[in-house]
């Protein structure tokens, strides 16, 4: 299966464009492993160094510890054939819920001191999360707020679900070193956890890989995290549309998430299970996308894949949450399977909701701009078409919190829901 995600390296020399870059670290980002003891930190260059290294201690103290990591040389597949350098460090044996202070680089060249909170451990706490797809180097409407907010301690991670800078690979690459710079405030303080969508095609995805690490050794397409009292499950939709990949990624994607779903499904340990993946299974726009078809093939798989579709293993397996994005707005969806809605009550639809719930957080704002809205569908709760991001907190094993924030209107809350699950669903849990 690694074959299949490898860039071919090609004779080439560094543009006039980054030679000033050099050795400079920049684009630095940390994420998340699922233990709260470690995180993972990444960095930029331009130029091989001597080595890849991250200096640190808690935060106030002196940063008397080193750890030495990898780099990777990354080929662009555009015209001038930019060389970068994909730095990687795995730092372990950190306290969790524990402010720390690091510098990454090596000994030519070190970046400046950064501040990161690890995750807590157990599941006796509310992790907070953004959560958001589509935003863009140009039109990031709701890049200074989220910037602000987390300056402010207000977040514990990011979930960024598809659809990077417009695109990575624009300009030989530089779009997406600048988009990496511009999201660098953020997402050196808090692990910025992602998923691929469909602007990350070009060159078979091969910036996507290389510019993140997300666990599980699946080229960052699909893995999952768990955080307090949720499973969260991340993964590709792109394998279902750009087939000259190789078709039996959608057949390996499809046996990890049964095998994985089947390993969480006790429900002791992480009572909620939350996926997020890019192009959604149900929307009300009108631009042709796969969520506007009656069989929609993320849903309910190709012809000739059927036994791949997701909506059924989904549903089979008891997902209570289903983040989305690829839509250029906001959406809320009752609870929902196979086109029908199946409200937990009809006073109170998410308290013990029978379905997995749909949220689309695709409006954080890119070049693009917004989507053509639809006639409503049964399914549709609450659409908007501001700008903005949603606000995920995990109370507790049975309560979940989901707010949208209107950047459009000053970061105010204009949705804000609470599902419950008691004895959750299919029936037979």
């Amino acid at each position: 299966m690694a074959a299949l995600f490898i860039l071919l390296a090609v004779a080439t020399t560094i543009t006039s464009s980054v030679q000033g870059a050099g050795i400079n670290p920049e684009q630095v980002h940390i994420s998340a492993t699922g233990d709260s003891t470690e995180m993972v930190i990444m960095w930029t260059t331009f130029i091989t160094t001597n080595t890849s290294m991250v200096v640190y201690g808690e935060h106030g103290s002196n940063m008397t510890n080193n750890v030495t990591g990898k780099s990777v040389k990354f080929v662009d597949g555009g015209k001038n054939h930019t060389v970068r350098y994909m730095h990687t460090v795995t730092l372990t044996g950190l306290k969790s819920a524990t402010k720390y202070d690091y510098k990454v680089g090596c000994s030519e060249k070190w970046s400046n001191t950064f501040t990161m909170t690890t995750l807590n451990n157990g599941t006796n706490w509310s992790p907070r999360l953004a959560v958001y797809g589509d935003m863009g180097s140009t039109n990031a409407q709701s890049l200074s707020r989220l910037i602000n907010e987390t300056n402010a301690g207000h977040f514990d991670a990011i979930l960024h679900i598809g659809d990077f800078a417009y695109d990575f690979a624009t300009d030989d690459g530089k779009v997406g070193d600048d988009f990496m710079n511009e999201i660098q405030e953020i997402a050196t303080q808090i692990p910025y956890m992602t998923a691929p969508g469909n602007h990350e095609e070009a060159y078979n995805f091969s910036h996507y890989i290389n510019r993140f690490a997300m666990p599980g050794g699946h080229a960052n397409y699909y893995y999952s995290w768990d955080v307090g009292n949720a499973h969260f499950i991340l993964f590709s939709t792109e394998v279902y549309f750009f087939f000259q990949y190789g078709p039996e990624l959608v057949r390996y994607q499809y046996e990890w998430l049964e095998k994985d779903l089947k390993e969480v499904n006790s429900r002791k340990d992480r009572p909620w299970i939350i996926t997020g993946a890019h192009r959604p299974m149900y929307c009300s726009t009108v631009d042709g996308d796969d969520c506007n078809r009656r069989e929609g093939i993320v849903r309910v798989g190709y012809p000739f894949l059927h036994e791949y579709g997701l909506e059924t293993l989904f549903y089979h397996y008891g997902v209570d949450i289903e983040l989305w994005a690829h839509e250029h707005e906001y959406q809320r969806m009752w609870p929902v399977y196979n086109r029908t809605v199946y409200n937990g009550s009809d006073s109170e639809p998410y308290v013990d909701p029978k379905a997995p719930v749909h949220f689309i957080t695709g409006s954080a704002g890119c070049k693009e701009g917004h989507v053509l809205s639809g006639e409503p569908m049964p399914w549709d709760a609450l659409r908007n078409r501001d700008y903005g991001y949603s606000y995920l907190t995990v109370i507790n094993s049975t309560h979940a919190r989901w707010q949208q924030i209107s950047d459009d209107k000053g970061g105010k809350v204009i949705d804000d829901v609470t599902i419950v699950r008691n004895n959750g669903y299919p029936a037979w849990l």
